[in-house]
């Protein structure tokens, strides 16, 4: 039997490699963004395996629809990746550039891990993951909105997490990946331990086969994890 998959934002980036992945792989992919051109160029390479649903993630009464469409489109879901995000440096802390993080990251993304739940809840089983980021486990005095957007949601898959754990008539598996940094569109300016997209992708791929509950990418920035929590706030302030 085929099994089914969804990716939302799929048109670049770690969204992309992955519905590339999960193609090789033996997957139909629902794959969905805002850049319809995209998603056909990705569809072109495989079209039996793909699916296109062009899709805004800050209308949620689309992302309604779109899962309302599921029984037709896909039926059977077993696994739907969240990837879609955006963040950028608010130094001044102006509020337009904080609006579209908030409905992307919080909004947007809230609505698809509970519909998704509900769906994987009504069918009895299914597998959501999360991309969020390393950022999700400090504040950052440059990036406010982005790092607060991705602590909440990391925290809201911890508890759908919890929620699953309790759920007994349906078997629902929820994974956060925290990525670092990644060779994608959304990095800008100078970093460190940039993993190439190809690497992180796979690694990120492998964690979701495993059904982790929680994957660094790469695995070295689950030992930055480990001292955020241990040091003590006067020092973080000096990195972030």
């Amino acid at each position: 039997m085929t099994r089914n998959a969804i990716v939302f934002g799929a048109t670049s980036g770690i969204g992309r490699a992955l519905s590339q992945l999960l193609v090789q792989d033996g997957y139909k992919v629902l794959i969905t963004g805002r850049r319809l051109e995209r998603l056909e160029s990705l569809q072109a390479t495989a079209p039996k395996s793909y699916v296109i649903r062009q899709h805004d993630i800050t209308d949620v009464e689309d992302t309604g629809r779109l899962f309302e469409e599921l029984p037709s489109t896909l039926g059977q879901v077993d696994l739907i990746i969240h990837n879609s995000g955006i963040g950028e440096n608010n130094f001044d802390l102006e509020w337009d550039k904080d609006v579209p993080t908030l409905n992307t990251n919080v909004i947007g993304a809230t609505r698809v891990y509970q519909l998704a739940y509900n769906y994987f809840k009504i069918q009895g089983h299914g597998h959501l993951v999360g991309i969020t980021s390393i950022a999700s486990l400090v504040g950052n005095r440059h990036v406010p909105a982005y790092h607060a957007s991705k602590s909440f949601q990391s925290n809201y898959l911890e508890s759908l997490w919890m929620k699953a754990k309790r759920t007994k008539k349906a078997k629902i598996q929820v994974t956060d990946i925290l990525p670092g940094y990644v060779d994608t569109d959304i990095i800008t300016g100078d970093t460190f331990w940039m993993a190439t997209l190809d690497k992180g992708s796979r690694q990120i791929y492998a964690g979701i086969k495993k059904k982790k509950r929680k994957v660094y990418v790469t695995r070295r920035w689950g030992l930055v994890a480990l001292m955020i929590r241990i040091l003590p706030p006067g020092i973080l302030v000096k990195f972030f």
